[in-house]
């Protein structure tokens, strides 16, 4: 970390702030309120603690307290994410089009977007069923692994990519992966061309992913649309039909965006 006067200075992580991210996250990931109790027990904390973050965060009106002593997001957390503008109106846009593309496949639907290295997992639909593939929001998924960082990627500009990649290694996740960077690449350009990425076990074996690239009105935003589920949920014979369902539902929501 660098001062504003260019000299190197060292911090010292505050470990309520990431006690309260970790709260908050649990709120969206359940979507529904939660009582003292439920929170403590979730993210195995003593009681005490959240109690105390609790109370602070409702006396800041991020949350706020609802009968039967439990809680729900605040004011305040709504009006910080309106005033973020293209994130929460990409969220309240997307997330109608993640239930029906999680209730036609029976697959768990996620909106990623990039941030850095990684993608980050806004919003998901869990597919019904016990046996699923299954990440909570707000998740950082490596972006060189498999299908959802292909989309994102082939949304850069030829020089923005060529940056990208030349500055970091391809990483082996399973024997599936590509590591050779001219191959790699090829792939994200033919993403690029085709609006549709698979991975076929690149990322984590056994698991079998679809993504396709959401292009937003605001330009500084890599999106995507990412589709994931055991290799026995998506057979070869299936990808034509989640290919094409996949690409007509971002093409609806880009339309949405005025795009189209």
């Amino acid at each position: 970390m660098h001062s504003e006067f260019g000299e190197k200075r060292e911090f010292k992580r505050v470990p309520a702030l990431d006690k309260c991210f970790r709260i908050l996250a649990l709120f969206a990931d359940s979507q529904r309120s939660l009582c003292i109790s439920e929170i403590a027990r979730n993210l195995n904390y003593n009681k005490s603690t959240v109690y105390n973050l609790v109370h602070t965060l409702r006396d800041l009106e991020v949350l706020e307290q609802v009968p039967e002593k439990r809680f729900r997001f605040g004011a305040r957390l709504y009006a910080l994410g309106k005033s973020s503008g293209s994130g929460s109106e990409l969220i309240s846009t997307v997330r109608p089009y993640l239930e029906k593309i999680s209730r036609e496949t029976k697959l768990s639907a996620f909106l990623i977007i990039r941030s850095g290295d990684r993608a980050i997992i806004l919003d998901k639909v869990d597919a019904p069923g016990e046996v699923r593939f299954s990440s909570a929001v707000g998740v950082r998924v490596p972006l060189l692994a498999g299908a959802g960082g292909k989309a994102l990627l082939s949304q850069l500009s030829d020089g923005e990519l060529e940056k990208f990649l030349s500055k970091r290694k391809l990483k082996k996740f399973t024997c599936a992966s590509c590591i050779d960077p001219e191959k790699y690449r090829e792939m994200i350009k033919k993403t690029g061309q085709e609006g549709f990425a698979i991975d076929d076990e690149e990322y984590l074996a056994g698991i079998r992913a679809l993504a396709a690239p959401l292009h937003h009105p605001d330009g500084k935003l890599e999106a995507a649309i990412w589709i994931v589920g055991l290799k026995s949920q998506i057979r070869v014979e299936d990808l034509p039909s989640f290919k094409s369902l996949l690409k007509q539902i971002v093409k609806k929501i880009e339309i949405r965006f005025g795009m189209s």
